[in-house]
């Protein structure tokens, strides 16, 4: 349906009658042809329609949301520039469509679907699309003109329908239209899709039209033959954006009270229209610049990302030095936009025209740390006005108006102002006046959004950056985000993560105590065989290889190598062949001896840094037994990945982390001092460590070599107030190269070990982040719907609430201000937000492992359990119920209907939970 088939509109009489307002037990469709899609605006929907050639099916909300996404293809006319017109034998050519300049297929010849199952299926299938919607089927009635030539063609339609069905038994099929064949192919069908119900396109330049009330009796008798059949309807109309979103949702209402799954959108199909259950809009849009500076050094990122993670949105960085200001089109995904610049704007007019027109469609806008433009005389129609102080007195300023959101780390400098600013209409947040009285005001909820400017938002002391202003409060405010419940990567079961991962330097440093040990080898037996805990380890094969730098050495270490990637409690990894130390650095395939190790004789090959070197761990280092695989790549050197090499590893379907610099301590306890979950590029994202390694904690490996104790007030500081991080023991095997160091790490295991903590597999964290970036949220007035939470587990509730529990909800833990929610095995989440007690029901408060299998009824209470340590879990059971767990060693107890089972060798269970007769 990239256009309209045929001349008359398609028009339904009432199917069956829905609520007039959305629910998310509704079905939703969404059509979409754009570039760069956002998978939490779709994710969300039960049909997914994409212009394949658009979609990047390496990307990780792909994978997430596959079975329910249709790559589009045409099956009664070819575009000249698709790449399989070019294969195509020019005698399938029956005519052409004028209007739209595309060719008309000749159905009905033999070679036809051969071709379309060979050059337009199959590669989308390779891709790694499962499911198909099929647009033009009626074109062959602008060629065909007598009955008989019709129904050749409609039986070759009919074959090829079924031919696919045949083909592809699981995959599900959508068409456009197909009235007159729907008698014969609607068991092979999941859906029928028709457009322009109400509102619809017409005449040459396809303007926005109303339907007309003949035209729709017409499509309404052609729909009475669909109703027959157990088969959705979608109904696509069109409305211009200006109309959006008002005009369209009374347009949805109207088509679901029809029967319709509706989606109105605009004619390009390129934006996030609008459906039965619509998104929230998690992404905000954050405007840097600087081209020279990487994004994961720009304060936008270091700073401003963090706060709206852990409200559970997810910031977008977008450099103006490289793209023009986004289109309304554009904008239709984002939930709000943060001006967040290093120099100024160099069209700041063109900026404030922006913002005011961002205000038609409702999306708020924050100006971060400054206003960045030269004339401030240009904010006046945003209501900011400021009064040049032409004195040269220095002054001195008094707090006029101090907001309780205002000195959240430290109070703001009553130093010279740059701006005597004064707002209009506005909640006023932090104003200042001089000895003059005249007055500045710093920082402000406006209208439009809000701004905190200069020493009002952020206070550099130190080589430390403060927050003046508390930016979770601020940037809710501004930007009106809804308050949600977040899904959380920090933990699981209602016990905190704890992952501990090893880059692989200097497991042939020589151990200080005992020169003919290797490091690797006291890491060996002092760590990983003392604490039974998940760890994953690397290696970098230029250290151990026989074709690296120690090639007399290699069978040794080898055998080290083999020895730790033996244990169960041990995760292979690598940390690349030669430990590049800027990624930036490799050009067309290479990089300089310079910016690497430099093993004799070899040349650079990215492809054997990162998936030769998990193939050579996988075939040579570890059995084949051996489980969990090697699969993750930890980035070395800067541990700056650059675009390319980021979709690499996606393309290989390799995970990876590293970087993010998570060092707050006693003596910083600054909130710049933890970094996010990760950043993105070119729609991949690299996940960060939870907290830095002892390279940072010991002065870059100069001392103290006891430095990495202090990890352990970077845990604490990351834990309270808010829980921002999971733990992550995260060292380099040169750590069991010296005493302080080596008993540095047991002080920070024996920490970890005392915690109420779920130990994972680092490759086990990483898709959780990943989760996070690409969850879809919707919500009616009863309920939430979350989509895509495969990996992540839990979801946080910012305060202390009993919850109605449900077939993918096991149960939840509170603590003073906050509870986490522990999520099944489905990656499908309904929540409804009217809490009901929970005290007649059986339900899950913590565990250190992962639920296999949930299965809940009125009366009873199945749940699986695995961890990679001794089960231990916490039961909630009710009076009159009893308890049954497989297998029974265990030690049980409880207190007030809490159940706390232990097992002492036990790492799997299985409880049910049952009513008494």
């Amino acid at each position: 349906m990239k256009h309209l088939c045929c001349s008359r509109f398609f028009t339904l009489f009432l199917l069956f009658g829905l609520s007039l307002f959305g629910s998310v037990q509704d079905k939703s469709a969404i059509v979409y042809y754009g570039e760069n899609i956002s998978y939490p605006m779709v994710g969300i929907h039960d049909y997914i329609i994409v212009e394949p050639n658009n979609i990047d099916t390496a990307r990780h909300g792909f994978k997430l949301y596959s079975e329910k996404m249709y790559a589009y293809v045409s099956i009664g006319e070819i575009d000249i520039h698709d790449p399989a017109y070019k294969k195509m034998d020019k005698k399938l050519i029956a005519g052409k469509n004028i209007a739209w300049k595309s060719k008309v297929l000749d159905l009905t010849n033999p070679k036809y679907k051969e071709f379309l199952f060979r050059e337009m299926i199959e590669p989308q299938i390779k891709k790694g699309f499962k499911n198909f919607f099929f647009d033009t089927l009626d074109s062959y009635q602008l060629v065909a003109k007598t009955d008989k030539a019709r129904k050749k063609s409609q039986k070759a339609l009919i074959d090829i329908i079924h031919s696919f069905h045949q083909r592809y038994p699981h995959a599900k099929l959508i068409l456009n239209r197909g009235f007159e064949i729907i008698e014969s192919v609607h068991k092979d069908i999941t859906a029928m899709l028709f457009e322009s119900y109400y509102q619809g396109l017409g005449g040459k330049n396809l303007a926005y039209k109303s339907v007309s009330d003949n035209d729709r009796e017409w499509l309404d008798l052609q729909l009475r033959k669909v109703t027959k059949y157990p088969v959705d309807i979608i109904c696509v109309d069109y409305l211009p954006l200006k109309k959006m979103p008002t005009e369209a949702n009374k347009l949805v209402a109207k088509l679901k009270k029809r029967g319709f799954v509706p989606y109105v959108a605009t004619k390009e199909l390129n934006i996030y229209g609008y459906s039965s259950k619509n998104p929230l809009k998690r992404e905000i849009l954050t405007l840097i610049n600087n081209k020279d500076i990487n994004r994961v050094n720009q304060s936008a990122h270091l700073y401003g990302a963090l706060p709206l993670e852990y409200m559970g949105y997810i910031q977008k960085l977008y450099n103006l030095d490289k793209q023009a200001l986004p289109t309304m089109a554009q904008m239709q995904r984002y939930g709000g936009v943060v001006i967040w610049l290093r120099n100024n704007y160099k069209e700041p007019a063109k900026l404030i025209d922006w913002i005011k027109e961002l205000q038609e469609y409702n999306i708020k806008v924050v100006f971060a740390s400054s206003f960045s433009i030269d004339n401030i005389a240009l904010l006046k129609p945003l209501n900011i006005f400021n009064k040049e102080d032409t004195s040269d007195a220095k002054h001195s300023y008094h707090i006029q108006i101090q907001d309780p959101m205002m000195g959240f780390e430290i109070t703001p400098s009553l130093n010279d102002n740059p701006y005597m600013l004064s707002v209009k209409n506005a909640k006023i947040l932090y104003k200042v006046a001089n000895e003059q009285n005249q007055s500045s005001t710093l920082a402000a909820i406006t209208p439009w959004g809000g701004y905190a400017i200069e020493k009002a938002f952020m206070t550099e002391i130190s080589q430390d950056n403060l927050w003046t202003i508390d930016p979770f409060k601020f940037f809710a405010a501004a930007l009106r985000l809804k308050k949600i419940p977040v899904p959380d990567v920090t933990t699981e079961n209602g016990k905190r993560i704890l992952f501990s991962h090893i880059d692989g330097d200097g497991i042939v440093n020589r151990v200080e105590w005992d020169p003919r040990r290797f490091s690797g080898e006291t890491i060996y037996s002092d760590i990983l065989t003392q604490y039974k805990i998940p760890i994953s380890v690397s290696v970098i094969g230029a250290e151990i290889n026989e074709n690296g730098l120690f090639p007399k050495l290699s069978a040794e270490l080898f055998k080290i190598v083999k020895k730790i990637f033996a244990l169960k409690n041990v995760e292979p990894a690598t940390h690349t062949f030669t430990h590049p130390y800027f990624w930036n650095k490799i050009i067309n395939g290479d990089l300089d001896e310079k910016y690497r190790l430099k093993p004799k004789g070899y040349k650079f090959s990215l492809d054997y840094e990162i998936k030769g070197m998990l193939d050579e761990i996988n075939t040579q280092l570890i059995t084949k037994e051996k489980f969990p695989k090697a699969t993750t790549v930890f980035w070395s050197g800067d541990c700056i990945p650059p675009a390319n090499i980021l979709a690499y590893t996606y393309k290989k379907s390799i995970l990876n982390i590293n970087g993010g610099d998570t060092t707050i301590t006693n003596l910083h306890p600054w909130l710049s001092n933890i970094a996010p979950l990760g950043v993105e590029r070119g729609g991949y994202y690299q996940i960060y460590t939870g907290q830095q390694n002892e390279n940072i904690y010991t002065n870059e490996w100069l001392g103290p070599f006891w430095g990495f104790k202090k990890v352990v007030q970077t845990f604490k500081l990351t834990d309270t107030p808010r829980r921002f991080k999971p733990i992550d023991i995260y060292y380099h095997l040169y750590s069991g190269s010296k005493r302080a160091s080596l008993n540095a790490l047991k002080y920070v295991y024996n920490w970890a070990l005392r915690q109420n903590v779920n130990p994972i597999f680092t490759s086990e964290y990483i898709p959780k982040v990943m989760d996070y970036y690409e969850i879809s949220v919707a919500e009616d007035t009863n309920s939430y719907l979350f989509e895509g939470v495969k990996n992540l587990k839990t979801l946080r509730l910012e305060q202390n609430r009993d919850i109605q529990l449900n077939e993918n909800i096991a149960g939840y833990s509170s603590s003073e201000t906050h509870s986490y929610l522990h999520i099944a095995d489905k990656s499908r989440l309904f929540l409804n937000k009217k809490h009901k007690e929970t005290q007649n029901r059986a339900y899950l408060v913590e565990a250190n492992g992962k639920i296999l299998n949930l299965q809940r009824t009125n009366n009873n209470f199945h749940i699986e359990l695995k961890s990679h340590v001794n089960l231990e879990l916490k039961l909630y059971i009710p009076k009159k119920y009893s308890l049954k767990i497989e297998p029974k060693g265990a030690k049980i107890s409880h207190k007030k209907g809490i159940y706390t089972i232990k097992y002492k060798t036990d790492k799997r269970a299985t409880i049910d939970v049952y009513a008494r007769r």
